[in-house]
């Protein structure tokens, strides 16, 4: 399990820029562009092309590995109420991601919008109101873990420079996803080697 907890970050990355290379054109044609619009439907427009079942399953299989990161770090952190608050957090967090597998609306439609669509936008929402405050609450309890300490005030600068670009979008959104994962991949790695 501590293996499959640290390949979440990187596969949710590799699939990504995998499929973005892969369905360029099709993203280009609802309206995305990479430097001007680079949210314009990306990622979640990724499930609605031709390989789209692929980011379906990576949503569902990253939100699962989030989750289960949730749970070790429920189980290895030192008990406290930071600590089964922000791994609570950070479960549900996983769940949304998992939960971005229903389908989205493309942005330029002729129709009105979908159950799976509103789904869709609903679980990234409660993502962004659970992951966010998950890291706050797990830097506090990083702090309190001297196995951790040292990860508190990453966790808090990670989401400092992630969170105004998860809000401001455009390319700051690449900034975003960046930090999220490299956060995600160094407490997965921490994760590991403290169970060696």
């Amino acid at each position: 399990m501590k293996r499959i907890i640290l390949l979440g970050p990187i596969l949710f990355a590799v699939v990504l820029a995998t499929l973005t290379f892969v369905e360029y054109d099709f993203l280009l044609s609802l309206g995305w562009h990479p430097i001007n619009d680079p949210t314009f439907d990306w990622p979640s427009g990724l499930a609605l092309g031709r390989y789209g079942w692929i980011m379906t399953a990576t949503f569902i299989i990253s939100g699962s590995i989030m989750t289960l990161f949730a749970v070790r770090l429920f189980l290895d952190l030192k008990r406290s109420r930071a600590s089964q608050v922000g791994s609570t957090l950070m479960a549900f967090a996983g769940l949304f991601l998992a939960a971005l597998a229903f389908t989205t609306d493309p942005t330029i439609r002729d129709y009105p919008s979908t159950w799976h669509g509103r789904l869709h936008d609903l679980s990234f929402v409660f993502l962004g109101l659970t992951l966010f405050p998950a890291m706050i609450v797990l830097g506090f309890a990083f702090r309190a873990d001297e196995r951790w300490k040292n990860l508190a005030v990453y966790t808090w600068a990670t989401l400092a420079l992630a969170g105004p670009a998860f809000f401001i979008k455009g390319a700051a959104f690449y900034v975003f996803l960046f930090a999220i994962l490299l956060w995600n991949a160094i407490a997965a790695f921490r994760l590991n080697k403290l169970d060696t």
